[in-house]
């Protein structure tokens, strides 16, 4: 196995339990009990040899159909959590099925590019797999879910890139989904959402209401010096006045605490997680798990760009994760998953 990509997500959870418990130490043990799961996830995944199963269309479509119903069931039985049916609820559980949904798609698109990307510029290559992402982009918009949705539409995106699609093709595209924002903005976007993107363009709009998740973020940030506070000595976290400190706004905590320098050795792992992905991914021999590779980078980085972007002021809160580091299980175990799936292409490929 990849002991440099293992030694990764280990620091990791080992800086997010830290931060989780100086946060909400009413969460620690739950979070420990889902890295657990996720580390014993990585070995497990790690063992088992696809390259037998990706020759059966049966079961890549099976995984597929599977996510989609999921989010069918979450749509009709999930109850209402922050406004939105998004979980599950098993007992104690919520599970975000939605996050399955990504892993689903990965499966699928690299499934379907690895045996399609020399045609991809005909359009029937390029309509289904964007019906692929629809119908799964669709289920998890009527929840309403713009944070994942867009992670969706990036997968589809990345996929079309990186086969090769024409720059007509972009153009046409990019015309297509300015049509469909300027749509969008009155038909699907809640009030909070519209809201979240003018507070977005505007800082000092609204500084009580819309924009004080920002504002307090920021004010942690800056706040932080080289340093950090000290661990359990952030004064926006401990009294209060960050929301979300172990999930949306993490990112923001950790800095409080630990300082521009333990950010910036954040942001190191972080580089070096994405740097093991690449190296496997460009080694890999197989096309199918060179795309998994890539599906799994553009997921992790997407998560990190709107995560870390909202909590400086660069883009809207969203209520997506910090891969390995926000507190939440379903994405915990969705990320083991694929990064088992690459370290099972590590020890198959003996790379």
């Amino acid at each position: 196995m990849d002991w440099w990509l293992n030694g990764c997500i280990l620091f990791l959870a080992t800086a997010s339990l830290t931060m989780i418990y100086s946060a909400k130490p009413s969460l620690f043990y739950q979070q420990s009990v889902w890295f657990i799961l996720a580390f014993i996830t990585i070995i497990i995944f790690a063992q088992i040899d696809w390259r037998p199963l990706i020759n059966y269309r049966w079961i890549i479509f099976s995984i597929y159909f599977f996510s989609i119903a999921l989010l069918v069931v979450t749509y009709f039985f999930a109850p209402v959590i922050r406004d939105t049916r998004s979980w599950l609820v098993f007992g104690p559980v919520q599970f975000q099925t939605s996050e399955f949904a990504k892993l689903g798609l990965i499966i699928l698109f690299s499934y379907f590019f690895a045996r399609r990307h020399i045609g991809i510029a005909h359009w029937y290559n390029l309509l289904i797999p964007f019906f692929y992402f629809a119908i799964p982009a669709g289920l998890v918009l009527l929840q309403p879910d713009m944070g994942t949705t867009l992670i969706l539409l990036g997968l589809w995106l990345g996929y079309l890139f990186i086969s090769g699609i024409k720059q007509r093709h972009i153009l046409i595209g990019l015309v297509f989904f300015i049509a469909l924002g300027f749509w969008g903005w009155n038909s699907f976007l809640k009030d909070y959402q519209k809201e979240r993107i003018i507070g977005l363009f505007n800082p000092g709009y609204d500084p009580l209401g819309i924009n004080y998740n920002t504002i307090q973020s920021k004010i942690a940030i800056g706040s932080a010096g080289l340093w950090g506070k000290g661990f359990h000595q952030g004064t926006q976290v401990q009294l209060g006045f960050l929301p979300e400190p172990a999930t949306d706004f993490i990112f923001a905590s950790f800095i409080e605490e630990w300082g521009l320098s333990g950010g910036f050795l954040l942001l190191g792992i972080f580089g070096l997680l994405i740097f093991r992905i690449i190296k496997a991914g460009l080694l890999c021999e197989n096309n199918f798990g060179k795309l998994v590779c890539l599906g799994t980078i553009v997921v992790f980085m997407l998560h990190f760009m709107f995560n870390i972007g909202s909590n400086i002021g660069l883009l809207p809160v969203i209520g997506l994760p910090l891969p390995f580091f926000s507190y939440g299980g379903s994405s915990l175990l969705t990320n083991a998953i694929l990064i088992g799936i690459i370290q099972n292409i590590v020890v198959r490929f003996n790379l």
